[in-house]
């Protein structure tokens, strides 16, 4: 899980909802660990503003699924990967296709332009 690069690691439910808030396109998405259940993780959308998630479980025979809405049968995937670009698909059952990826690194990149600004901001104010 650790090589993929959407996986943000146990970062909670409101700091993924912030992550893609950041973002803020619909279709944008995340894998992060569950908050309540140990060795799953969470598949998170944003769509119109709402933040959709997903429970993602590795079974005992390595293959992937992800809990998805009721009357769509359930798909095991070898690869996680394979499992994401399944579900940029639309007709998936889920809330949107995954469309834009949030890796980590886009948002380092957005947290130091937004500490950047506010650093410009308190020195302007404080000038």
């Amino acid at each position: 899980m650790e090589n993929l690069s959407v996986y943000h690691g146990p970062i909670g439910k409101k700091e993924g909802e912030r992550r893609l808030a950041l973002d803020g396109r619909d279709g944008c998405f995340l894998v992060r660990n569950s908050d309540s259940v140990p060795d799953v993780y969470c598949l998170c959308v944003l769509c119109n503003g709402i933040v959709f998630t997903y429970r993602l479980q590795q079974h005992d025979g390595g293959s992937w699924a992800a809990d998805t809405i009721p009357g769509v049968p359930k798909r095991h995937f070898r690869k996680i990967k394979n499992l994401i670009a399944a579900f940029q698909q639309p007709g998936q059952g889920i809330a949107i296709p995954l469309l834009y990826p949030v890796t980590v690194s886009i948002q380092a990149l957005l947290f130091n332009h937004f500490q950047s600004k506010c650093t410009q901001l308190m020195l302007f104010n404080a000038a």
